[in-house]
């Protein structure tokens, strides 16, 4: 207990372990209590600090959830961008140290403005206000890297019936709420009144995550739609090969062909490796195919379009041919996979920076969702499914969820299964069928209650058939977002703020 509380270097490597037992909580382990367990380690272990030796805490805790829960950026790095062993190695450490900081100024802030070790109900409420903005920010800063968020570890726990309630900020805010309040029990017996009111925030939300996670808020909007996904499994050194080209175009050609008649046939992110313009003859021949069947065929590929001044601008993009409309281009990209901040010093520097698809352009933020017989479609590129809020504002104006991936660059690490779970989750905030194609897995059919109904695992290639079920109707978070939540958080540090100053 006294290594938690004192500062020093005993503290500060507990509670870079205790970051780590957040990537055991998430997908694919899935220990889902130990996302409180870490989160009490956190809180005690600021509970006696100075300012500025919660920083240093703070900055430990990030360090030790990123350096876990990210280790497939090195994946990427090493294997697929050309690095050496050294060179990724310092750039993923690099990485991490940057990402941590996340974590070192909230916790100053808690130290410096925040923290009530004289009021514990007040100091248990600010400190989940104080989680969730931090969560929040660090989905927003520099378009975001929300990943990792604690949330996502209840999507098979007691809480995941929260989710369509106030999304996965609600169960966020919940657990770290739930932690202080552990923390605090013994400082409130002190008060009968106050032992019942913590008592009572520590209990209820549990109590209403466990009753609510059958409850249905949305409903059918029509008839169940056959799905045939296609998974190439196409190897990453292939994928952009111009030798391979023709091999790749054959392969999802005579895989839709040979396949069983469906009302949506779903080909994943870029499986066609070539710009949509170079690529019209196969299209239209695809969407012959697919009207025929009186289907609608969906797929990834690349996309030009020109400017007013005759520069070109390059999309990640998917598009609907057969029984279907329109076109998406990508809004949410990769930092470094689809752009490079900063292009003008890095590109050249080393491989990893001269990536394939790494000059793609942010698609605009008022674009039609796709059609496809008869339904309107929320589609999702890869990354964009682990924005909660981006996610949400697509799903409130459509009757399914679609998301296509590739997820080849994280090869066997767990960076592929944590995409997945947030995918899931996704579908359980929106009430909402969710199709998910990928080239190399895991593809599969996604149910409102955020599980796998059907799925192709990873690194086999097929074609998986199912049906989704068109939905109607908002849930409680697609209607007002994190608003709610986001106010009661803003008024809970406040309060703290001010009461501490009172009290000085």
């Amino acid at each position: 207990m006294q290594w938690i509380t004192r500062p020093g270097w005993p503290g500060n490597l507990l509670a870079m372990l205790a970051g780590a037992l957040t990537t055991l909580a998430l997908a694919p382990f899935d220990i889902w209590p130990l996302a409180i367990v870490s989160l009490v380690i956190l809180y005690l272990g600021l509970r006696e600090l100075s300012p500025r030796q919660a920083l240093g805490r703070g900055w430990c805790y990030g360090f030790g959830l990123f350096g876990a829960g990210t280790s497939w950026i090195y994946v990427s790095i090493h294997t697929y961008g050309g690095a050496s062993v050294l060179l990724a190695g310092l750039l993923m450490l690099g990485f991490i140290a940057a990402i941590a900081w996340f974590f070192a100024l909230p916790t100053w802030m808690w130290a410096r403005w925040i923290r009530r070790n004289d009021a514990p109900l007040t100091d248990a409420l600010a400190f989940a206000g104080v989680w969730l903005a931090q969560e929040a920010f660090r989905g927003w800063f520099l378009t975001g890297f929300p990943w990792l968020y604690s949330g996502y570890s209840q999507l098979d726990g007691p809480l995941s019936g929260l989710a369509p309630i106030g999304g996965m900020w609600l169960i966020s805010f919940t657990l770290a709420l739930t932690a202080a309040l552990l923390c605090n029990l013994p400082r409130l017996r002190a008060n009968a009144s106050m032992l019942g009111a913590g008592a009572l925030l520590l209990v209820a939300p549990w109590v209403l995550g466990l009753s609510m996670k059958t409850y249905e808020w949305t409903s059918p909007a029509g008839p169940a739609l056959s799905v045939a996904a296609i998974q190439g499994n196409v190897e990453q050194s292939m994928k952009w090969d111009p030798a391979q080209l023709n091999a790749q175009l054959a392969l999802y050609r005579d895989m839709t062909f040979t396949s069983k008649r469906a009302d949506l046939i779903i080909w994943p992110e870029t499986a066609i490796p070539i710009l949509k313009e170079s690529a019209e003859g196969y299209l239209s021949m695809l969407g012959k195919f697919a009207a025929d069947r009186n289907s609608a065929l969906i797929t990834g590929v690349p996309i030009r379009q020109h400017g007013s001044h005759g520069e070109s601008r390059y999309y990640n993009g998917i598009t609907v041919v057969g029984e279907g409309d329109g076109t998406y281009l990508k809004q949410k990209l990769v930092p470094f996979g689809e752009y490079v901040p900063l292009q003008d010093l890095l590109r050249g520097l080393i491989t990893f920076f001269n990536l394939p698809m790494s000059d793609f352009a942010r698609g605009p933020s008022d674009q039609a969702l796709l059609q496809a017989k008869g339904y309107q479609i929320a589609p999702y590129i890869c990354y964009e499914v682990v924005y909660p809020e981006f996610a949400a504002g697509l799903a409130a104006q459509s009757e399914l969820l679609l998301t296509v991936s590739n997820d080849t660059w994280f090869g066997t690490s767990i960076g592929p299964l944590q995409h997945l779970q947030m995918a899931k989750m996704r579908a359980l905030e929106a009430g909402r069928w969710m199709i998910r194609a990928t080239n190399n897995g895991v593809s599969g059919l996604i149910n409102p209650f955020g599980k796998m109904t059907v799925t192709i695992p990873q690194f086999q290639k097929g074609v998986l058939y199912g049906e989704v079920v068109p939905m109607q109707d908002l849930t409680p978070y697609l209607r007002w977002r994190s608003w709610p939540l986001t106010i009661l958080s803003i008024v809970l540090v406040g309060w703290a703020i001010v009461a501490r100053r009172r009290n000085r």
